[in-house]
């Protein structure tokens, strides 16, 4: 019984080198023969990042107000109704604290940017399903956690140019990494044929 399994096992083996022989080049040659190349359109669906100056801020715009239904609906859930946290953290509150024993780190208090609050959102919420929301309706969450925190008019309208338009508290405090061994600048394609860390400042 034992040598017939041997046998079975054997023949299967040699059955997926003579298959996979003929489609993969050994990874000796720096080539496996594997995948297929990332179409534009799929190479576009992931190439969203916003940099903090707005570069690639999509088109759209939206409302305070019409962030806070989507917001009501979509992420109090996690992060409070009045985004006070809950499962998810707190988005409101905390300025004045980053220097004391218990800072708040909240979108009002500790990110530097509004176009990377942009950013975060479009790319990872809601938690259960990311990149769910359109362009616009982004926009409108985002003006609606600044105007919680006192950032934005609660009837503004919420675009590319008002996003990079606000100033958040903490925008300058944050440095450069100045380090003798780490080359800072901003980088985008073949950062390390050119020696520059992938920092985009």
């Amino acid at each position: 019984m034992a040598a017939h399994k041997s046998l079975i096992l054997a023949g299967a083996a040699a059955l997926c080198l003579a298959a996979g022989g003929s489609h993969a080049e050994s990874p000796a040659h720096g080539k496996y023969g594997l995948g297929t190349p990332a179409t534009p359109q799929q190479i576009a669906g992931w190439n969203i990042d916003v940099a903090p100056d707005g570069k690639n801020l999509p088109p759209g715009s939206g409302t305070v107000q019409m962030g806070e239904k989507i917001f009501q609906s979509t992420c109090a859930a996690c992060h409070g109704a009045k985004l006070q946290g809950g499962m998810g953290p707190a988005l409101v509150g905390g300025q004045g604290s980053l220097a004391t024993a218990k800072p708040l780190k909240t979108v009002g208090s500790y990110w530097p940017y509004a176009t990377t609050v942009f950013d975060y959102v479009r790319r990872a919420m809601p938690f259960q399903a990311p990149q769910s929301l359109s362009n616009d309706q982004v926009y409108a969450v985002v003006g609606y956690i600044l105007s919680q925190n006192k950032l934005m008019s609660p009837d503004a309208k919420v675009d590319a140019k008002t996003l990079m338009a606000v100033k958040m508290p903490n925008r300058d405090g944050f440095i450069v990494d100045d380090r003798p061994d780490i080359i800072v600048a901003a980088c985008y394609h073949d950062c390390l044929k050119k020696g520059v860390s992938d920092v985009k400042p």
